[in-house]
């Protein structure tokens, strides 16, 4: 690891002041569950670390009747224990409890994973399936970015080098939908997904399927929303047979690459197994409006 400058500002204003000084020379510093590991790699150099632990109102977390909302510093941990959370977004908060190991979700932090963008990550796709607004703050002002377009490459958003992830917000789940999270670990508890698979299901009042999205991680260069799997399903009975027909077309939705958890064949196979089992899961838990 390279020397750094490292600063500690009390406020956002300071926050964004320092990155419109230092720009693309500077990263911010949240949990540092990732960062740091690319510092020690050397793939990230920057000459000034900007820490968020001392910025006040950036760890708070809200559910109400406008849905959820989370601050850039809420940690991993308490995303996945807050009973309000668990009851307004269970499929987020089962997502979160899938993230490596207790000893990381107490340090990592809702908008350092979401800013690092590695799309091996459990929550991404989660809050691409929940149709989830990302907060951007720099010291020109604030804007907003849908999850679809926040996600660009890998380790890449449309964040840019003077902004800040502030907060995420998104829509709690309606009444009635059924979810499901679905981890696929070849190797060891903690590692990351070979592949993962997020789904809600909304059923009318005569039980055919009114909306169904389904986000997949660790498939492609980003976190995948397969909006044909969701198309496939709205005005069918959620039979066996119809999320069957539905998930093969999650092959088409992924594009992996060869590791050592598996080749890319070999996940594309998996993409489509765990979808079905997300989509089954997720229709068992759904009741009708």
């Amino acid at each position: 690891m390279r020397a750094f400058d490292f600063k500690a500002p009390d406020s956002l204003d300071e926050v964004c002041a320092l990155l419109a000084q230092y720009g693309s020379d500077a990263k911010l510093l949240a949990g540092g569950t990732g960062l740091l590991n690319l510092m020690k790699q050397e793939l990230v150099q920057p000459a000034v670390l900007v820490s968020l632990q001392r910025v006040p109102d950036l760890d708070t977390l809200t559910i109400d009747g406008n849905g959820i909302r989370a601050g850039a510093s809420v940690r991993h941990r308490r995303m996945e224990t807050d009973a309000a959370l668990q009851q307004a977004a269970p499929l987020l908060a089962a997502a979160y409890g899938h993230v490596a190991t207790v000893r990381i979700r107490m340090s990592a932090t809702v908008g350092g994973g979401l800013a690092h963008a590695d799309p091996a990550m459990d929550a991404p796709a989660v809050w691409r399936v929940l149709g989830a607004t990302m907060h951007l703050r720099s010291a020109s002002g604030t804007r907003q970015v849908a999850a679809d377009d926040f996600f660009e490459d890998f380790y890449t958003t449309a964040l840019a080098p003077e902004e800040v992830l502030t907060e995420i917000t998104a829509p709690a789940l309606p009444a009635g939908a059924g979810w499901s999270y679905q981890k696929f670990l070849p190797r060891s508890a903690d590692d990351y997904a070979a592949v993962s698979v997020s789904a809600l299901l909304c059923l009318d009042g005569d039980g055919r399927v009114a909306r169904a999205r389904v986000g997949i991680g660790s498939a492609a260069p980003i976190p995948v929303l397969a909006e044909a799997v969701g198309a496939a399903l709205v005005g069918q009975q959620p039979t066996p047979q119809a999320i069957a027909d539905a998930a093969q077309l999650a092959r088409d939705a992924v594009d992996p690459l060869d590791d050592l958890r598996g080749s890319a064949a070999y996940k594309r196979d998996m993409a489509v197994v765990f979808t079905r089992r997300a989509l089954s899961e997720a229709a068992a838990r759904a009741r009708p409006a």
